[in-house]
């Protein structure tokens, strides 16, 4: 049967339709999804995965009164078509355009906002105690895939739930991967389950053989729970026990693709008073041949040819290129360099590194508070870790580098990928944060690299380094169009100096800069420019300048980044100064040069506010 995604009601499809025309809604919103995110780019293979559980969930619940909560929000595409929402795929992630992650100002089936991992549980807990204290009956949902249930604050909430008895669903969208190989004891006993066919075989056994007794089958059937339950702890041993030690009903597990026996154990679960768990197995990139083969290059893509996979833009070498192959390098000559991630090391840049030195390679999973501790007991005993984690997910450990490396001064290199405006993801990953909470933390160094060239030197110089430093560079190409600047040995570098105005650009922001002083220049201001790859110290050199106005040019909100650091101390100078930053908002998804022209920090915003300042 044939349904139109863009017309038809699919919330009513959902409830309504046979499961052989559900069979057919899935195969078409695979193709759906296919086609569109070839063209736009985004998080494809978890949304392959998930269709048959996010229509069985539709025709379970009562959506916008129930309410669903998607966690990262990877997984979200197939809710978003569900719900109404398929015209707007052909702007998805695009500036201005529909967001790739759940939006509350995008539609009342969106009830909470998730781009960061691993929150769905806490907030559906939330969300359920508010209904219990107004007295209210709808259902709430978290649906949480198996890399994101590796996460501390996960069993922060279970033990709550568990012990509080809070009527809540916890749907575990379990493929067996994340974006990078799970790891830990969890992911171990995901999989004793996940392969274990003999809990099932036994109960259903038993079931049957009771019901065919003659008169008193039937009702042996049904007085056999403390039997199912001795069944599930002698066959599945611990691992049958974990959850609901917790306190929390365990359903499963289920086959994410029988729409039928997801039906049912949903129902039942949700009639259950109080929490349970759904274990759902599914598969990455289900569908489409080429996300199956490779679900982490499909987990998020650009846009990419559907018959081979492959994806249209190459671009060039990335920062997280540079990073990942200069560590490796460092490593083979120093036995003492350990790379840490939290699950990110391919995106990071660290393939390499583990495929090199796989006794030095630590990814602890979804667990950056850990992460950053963990690299800190390694600091103590004599060793140098670089902890390689995007700037918005490193916010979570925020007080475990001041209070575990920094207090103690530690030599820890955090790489801080991702930082400033990241483009197509929008608020949640944009590293708009990291020079300003970097910078407060008494003993930390701050650097930043203007391209790829100076990020080799500056893991070069780092590891040479005392105490903790910190490197943030931005996502895609560490190629830029300045001619290579002299070699970094930590400290900053004039590149040209003018009567009227000096440019201060910090990292990757350096090639606006220079665009903007060409503009200047064209209108007959003399501007000059300074490449600032050290953020932090603020390099006391710089303030020798002979110069009308001094701008401070940086993608970092302006609240305790470095041009307010650089204000601060030389507010007493003879010059003006003016500081250009991003604003104090949370800015959205799109192509990076839009983004920084609607924040005014591209070349042409630049000039244009350095000549208002100077009366132009």
């Amino acid at each position: 049967m044939k349904f139109d995604l863009y017309n038809d009601n699919l919330i009513e499809v959902c409830k309504t339709a046979s499961y052989s025309e559900l069979g057919d809604l899935s195969q078409q919103i695979r193709d759906f999804l296919v086609e569109k995110v070839s063209k736009t780019g985004g998080h494809l293979a978890s949304n392959l995965g998930i269709v048959e559980l996010s229509i069985a969930l539709m025709r379970v619940f009562d959506s916008p009164r129930d309410k669903i909560i998607y966690d990262v929000g990877h997984q979200s595409y197939v809710h978003k078509i569900l719900t109404g929402r398929a015209k707007g795929f052909d702007t998805l992630r695009q500036y201005k355009g529909m967001s790739g992650f759940p939006k509350c100002r995008e539609s009342v089936h969106d009830h909470y906002e998730t781009g960061h991992s691993s929150t769905s549980v806490s907030a559906a807990y939330g969300m359920a105690t508010a209904r219990d204290l107004a007295g209210d009956d709808y259902h709430v949902t978290a649906v949480i895939g198996d890399g994101s249930f590796t996460s501390g604050i996960v069993y922060e909430a279970l033990n709550n739930i568990g012990a509080n008895k809070t009527d809540i669903n916890i749907i575990l969208n379990d493929n067996g991967m994340s974006i990078a190989h799970n790891v830990g004891a969890l992911h171990k006993y995901l999989n004793n389950i996940r392969a274990s066919k003999k809990y099932d075989e036994a109960k259903s056994s038993v079931k049957s053989a009771l019901s065919n007794v003659p008169v008193i089958g039937e009702t042996l059937s049904k007085g056999i729970r403390g039997s199912k339950e001795y069944i599930k702890h002698s066959v599945l041993g611990e691992e049958g026990n974990l959850i609901e030690s917790l306190g929390i009903k365990y359903f499963g597990p289920v086959d994410g693709y029988d729409i039928r026996e997801m039906e049912k154990i949903i129902r039942s679960a949700s009639e259950y008073a109080g929490p349970t768990l759904i274990h759902v197995i599914t598969t990455k990139g289900k569908g489409y041949e080429w996300a199956e083969k490779y679900p982490r290059k499909f987990h998020g893509i650009g846009a990419f040819d559907t018959v081979t996979g492959e994806t249209l833009s190459k671009g060039g070498v990335s920062y997280s290129k540079v990073f990942g192959d200069t560590l490796t390098n460092l490593a083979s000559k120093d036995d003492k360099i350990v790379a840490v991630v939290a699950a990110m090391g391919t995106a990071t840049g660290l393939l390499p590194f583990y495929e090199a030195h796989e006794e030095r390679y630590f990814d602890v999973g979804i667990a950056e508070e850990h992460a950053v501790v963990f690299a800190a007991g390694l600091a103590r005993a004599g060793y140098k870790p670089f902890v390689a984690i995007y700037s918005s997910f490193l916010q979570r450990a925020f007080d475990y580098i001041i209070e575990d490396v920094a207090l103690q001064g530690l030599h820890v290199v955090f790489c801080i990928d991702r930082s400033g405006l990241v483009g197509a993801d929008g608020e949640t990953h944009h590293g708009a944060f990291d020079l300003s909470y970097m910078s407060m933390i008494p003993g930390m160094t701050v650097l930043a690299p203007a391209d790829g060239n100076q990020l080799e030197e500056m893991v070069q110089f780092a590891n040479e380094m005392d105490g903790p430093v910190a490197i943030r560079y931005p996502r895609g190409s560490s190629q830029a169009d300045h001619l290579r600047l002299a070699r970094f040995k930590g400290a900053n570098t004039v590149i040209s100096t003018g009567t009227d105005v000096r440019i201060l650009a910090v990292g990757a922001m350096l090639d606006e800069a220079l665009k903007a002083a060409d503009i200047l220049k064209e209108k007959g201001i003399s501007a000059g420019v300074t490449n600032i790859a050290v953020v932090k110290p603020v390099d006391t050199s710089i303030g020798d300048m002979d110069t009308k106005l001094v701008v401070t040019l940086e993608d970092n909100v302006l609240s305790g980044g470095f041009g307010e650091a650089f204000t601060a101390l030389y507010k007493d100078a003879d010059f003006d100064i003016l500081s250009i930053g991003l604003p104090d908002s949370f800015v959205e998804h799109g192509d990076i040069p839009s983004l920084r022209k609607e924040c005014g920090i591209d070349a042409e915003s630049v000039a244009e506010k350095i000549l208002e300042r100077l009366g132009k």
